[in-house]
């Protein structure tokens, strides 16, 4: 009995102790000039390679031309959970990246930091927000088509954005292959959503040549796919509407950078082809892909922080798939 309270009582104690300075809790999206962050530049960026929402926020303050300071915080996915470190809670106590600070003034979540940012674009850089009253509303219409919400794999057709994570799964499964078990054990320490780490744990033990097998990953790739096909045939027909090579037709605007970090999400899972494969018939939204890849932005946000586990990823996962016709079927080519 003694022994057993040996054994025990101490990492309990050090486990109760560690989790009461790791609280969490959700933060209202936006500005939030009542907390102040230490800083040393005007504006600060807490973001991760991987994150969909942080390129979002890196392609945003590109375009503007804002310079700013970038904290790269890792995800389990990237190599730890440095989302839910003490010292990352501090800055945004929900936990989740991105986070852009301006004076020390935390703006959470990428739309509204989108929004918030575009005030501030430098004398000469273009404000990425048309004047005219029915181009902002078709914007903002477009930025919330691509946004990602609470519970995305539940309202994947709001969305583009929500169908992103089941179609983002098979690329998790590959990338977990370098996290050691004891950094996803962390997770399951401390993370508020425990969900996660049991969903990679269960995908490190299984290996991304069993994802075939699994049943409910497969429906929900399925599912994502058909929902993803549905908005990009949206936009097929709202790029051809405007007559391109923006969706509002001539003006680069908030509602492309929201939709260039899409199309940059099914490159890393390699489904590109998937939606505009030979057999597509999105041809506007292929010219378009082509057409925000020219943009000097794109290489200063996206290619110049390209990850070594997202890349060990994506090639991972295309050589499971073509190893395995099977899988490759189950993912949808």
């Amino acid at each position: 009995m003694w022994i057993m309270l040996v054994l025990i009582l101490p990492p309990t104690a050090w486990w109760l102790w560690e989790n009461s300075r790791r609280e969490t809790h959700p933060v209202a999206p936006g500005h939030r000039p009542e907390i102040t962050l230490p800083h040393e530049q005007e504006f600060e960026l807490y973001h991760n390679a991987l994150s969909l929402c942080s390129m979002k926020s890196r392609l945003c303050m590109a375009e503007l031309g804002i310079p700013y300071k970038g904290h790269h915080i890792d995800l389990i996915e990237t190599g730890s959970y440095e989302n839910i470190s003490r010292n990352f809670l501090r800055v945004n106590p929900a936990g989740t990246v991105p986070v852009l600070v301006h004076n020390g003034h935390p703006i959470y979540e990428s739309h509204e930091q989108i929004r918030y940012a575009a005030d501030f674009a430098p004398a000469g850089h273009a404000g990425l927000m048309p004047r005219d009253t029915a181009l902002r509303e078709t914007m903002e219409r477009w930025i919330d088509l691509s946004s990602i919400t609470e519970d995305p794999l539940e309202h994947g057709q709001q969305s583009a954005g929500n169908a992103i994570p089941g179609l983002t799964v098979p690329l998790f499964a590959a990338m977990i292959e370098q996290i050691p078990y004891y950094k996803i054990f962390e997770g399951a320490l401390f993370h508020f959503d425990k969900r996660r780490p049991l969903m990679f744990t269960a995908l490190k033990a299984r290996g991304i040549e069993a994802l075939g097998q699994l049943r409910t990953a497969v429906a929900i790739h399925a599912r994502s796919r058909r929902q993803m096909a549905t908005h990009l045939d949206a936009l097929e027909r709202q790029l051809e509407q405007s007559g391109g090579p923006w969706i509002l037709g001539d003006s680069y605007s908030l509602a492309d950078v929201s939709w260039l970090v899409i199309f940059e999400r099914l490159v890393q899972v390699d489904s590109l082809q998937v939606f505009l494969g030979d057999t597509s018939a999105r041809e506007h939204c292929t010219a378009y892909w082509a057409a925000l890849r020219q943009r000097p932005a794109y290489r200063e946000a996206i290619l110049d922080h390209s990850h070594p586990t997202i890349q060990f990823g994506t090639e991972r996962l295309k050589a499971a798939k073509a190893a395995n016709p099977a899988l490759r079927e189950a993912l949808g080519g």
